[in-house]
């Protein structure tokens, strides 16, 4: 550890919330690499620009995992572009993440790396869940204001998206191993298109769908929208055979399927609609949306604008207002397992003290994101309580690790994971380098600071704490008491030796003395 020293009693100065004035979204998707620029003002976001480049990275994970060289080139190379285009346009808010193809791939880190570095933004990589919230709030907020429930579908490359909300609220969230490029290469990927090709992918589709079709008729809508270019590809392909038809209906889906298969190869396939790089994967696209149709019922179905990228957009801006997704899981997980929340709070106040200390010597990563994570590991850090209070931190670490939690990504609830995984007990390394840079370093740092403040509360006492002084010097940290008040906590005092022994078996010093008049 660095040199520090300063008060642990001073109480942090909250960071000012900055809205930026430019913003960015980065969809590293499936099937197309996406980039939306706006600018916030006066409430809104005005859209600047758009790039799209299609990149087909699902076609690119193999069997065991790793990325296909050819395809993280071309990958990187598209975001070495974007980076060019965000560092031109000086966005103040970058937001880029990875779906479906980045979830299946198992060796990703040296691409992540190259990725972050291209575009000069981290790569968050999100779960289906939390794709789906994304995807409606970037639907949701183009639609106009109606009565009642709205069904949205999106088709990715390697999954779809399925979501039920009401007005800016989304009810039920599903996201199912399905896409378009995921589709035409297991059925299509000679080009060749036959019926039988055609229902043998319609039958895989259908597969996928029937576990959710209960739950999201029972639930009910009454209106339906699709996103994404693949739904929009097929409702302008429709409007080509029949110009009259303004919505996406199950005749309209059926008389292209006809035409699709009548072509018998997706380079013959001759639609405006359907450009060149499109075609590898419109058949599965479109098996895939014939079988939303009919294994949900649906009558018709308008095309919406709006996606994952302005999705992002406007969690960035609830990030920088009192709206931040991520809170208000924190509070609901909360609830769900029956934090004491007062207890919660007193150990969250003293960990950002001890942060607010250290933090320059430490050279931990830049307000608030240190901040937050923090708060939110100390708030959540009795979760696993409500299982078992033997190992409670490994339950709880379980929990964060793999529960659904909206507005977080799997890199930001890994190192929860970690950090509540490690506030007791012996102090284990294990997962840390693997954590995204930089909390594969920061986050050692985050644990010592919350099992401190755990343990200075560990008496839940309403009152206040003495006034502490925190140094950190080379290689140790020391925390400086008030005259006799060790002595009269000899609990605390225990506890306290008991946390040096673990502190050096971890190979970290933690010397507690007490301070002269």
């Amino acid at each position: 550890m660095r040199p520090a020293a300063s008060r642990a009693t001073r109480t942090p100065r909250r960071p000012a919330r900055i809205r930026p004035d430019v913003l960015a979204a980065v969809d590293l998707g499936s099937n197309s690499f996406h980039m939306v620029v706006a600018r916030y003002s006066h409430g809104q976001l005005v859209i600047i620009d758009r790039l799209r480049e299609m990149v087909r990275l699902a076609s690119g994970v193999e069997e065991n995992g790793q990325i296909d060289r050819a395809v993280a080139e071309s990958a990187i190379a598209c975001l070495e572009r974007f980076g060019q285009r965000l560092r031109a346009m000086r966005a103040a808010s970058v937001r880029a993440v990875g779906t479906s193809a980045l979830r299946l791939a198992h060796r990703k880190h040296s691409f992540l790396l190259r990725a972050r570095e291209a575009l000069g933004h981290p790569i968050e990589i999100i779960s289906g869940r939390e794709e789906a919230r994304l995807i409606y709030a970037g639907v949701a907020t183009n639609l106009p204001q109606e009565q009642g429930r709205r069904l949205i579908v999106d088709i990715g490359g390697g999954s779809t998206e399925l979501i039920i909300g009401q007005g800016l609220r989304p009810l039920e969230l599903e996201s199912l191993r399905v896409g378009c490029v995921l589709l035409s290469e297991r059925f299509f990927a000679d080009g060749k298109i036959s019926a039988k090709r055609m229902a043998a992918a319609r039958l895989a589709a259908r597969l996928q769908l029937a576990p959710v079709r209960n739950a999201f008729r029972r639930r009910g809508w009454q209106h339906c929208a699709g996103s994404s270019g693949t739904v929009r590809a097929i409702g302008d392909a429709i409007r080509e055979l029949t110009p009259r038809a303004a919505l996406i209906t199950p005749g309209g889906l059926e008389r292209l399927v006809d035409a699709v298969v009548s072509a018998g190869h997706t380079r013959t396939l001759r639609f405006a609609a359907v450009t060149e790089d499109r075609r590898p994967v419109f058949p599965g696209g479109l098996a895939i949306l014939a079988e939303v149709f009919a294994v949900l019922g649906l009558k018709e179905m308008r095309i919406a604008d709006g996606a994952l990228r302005e999705g992002l957009l406007y969690d960035m801006v609830g990030r920088n207002t009192d709206e931040d997704a991520r809170e208000r899981t924190v509070r609901s997980m909360q609830l769900r397992y029956h934090v004491d929340t007062e207890q919660a709070e007193r150990v969250a106040a003293t960990a950002l003290k001890f942060l607010a200390a250290v933090r320059s010597a430490w050279k931990l990563r830049a307000e608030p994101a240190a901040d937050l994570m923090l708060k939110w590991a100390a708030r959540l850090h009795e979760v696993g309580l409500d299982v078992a209070h033997s190992g409670y931190h490994r339950h709880g670490a379980y929990l964060l690790e793999n529960a659904d939690m909206p507005g977080f990504s799997r890199g930001e609830q890994s190192l929860l994971a970690r950090v509540v995984g490690a506030h007791r007990r012996k102090l284990s390394r294990e997962g840390l380098a693997e954590l995204v840079p930089p909390w594969d370093r920061d986050a050692l740092y985050l644990i010592v600071l919350l099992r401190l403040a755990v343990l200075l509360h560990r008496g839940r006492e309403r009152g206040a704490l003495p006034p502490v002084k925190l140094t950190a010097r080379a290689g140790s940290l020391q925390l400086a008491f008030p005259s006799r008040w060790l002595a009269n906590h000899p609990l605390t005092q225990a506890d306290l030796r008991q946390e040096v022994q673990y502190l050096t078996a971890a190979g970290l010093s933690l010397r507690v003395t007490r301070r002269r008049r």
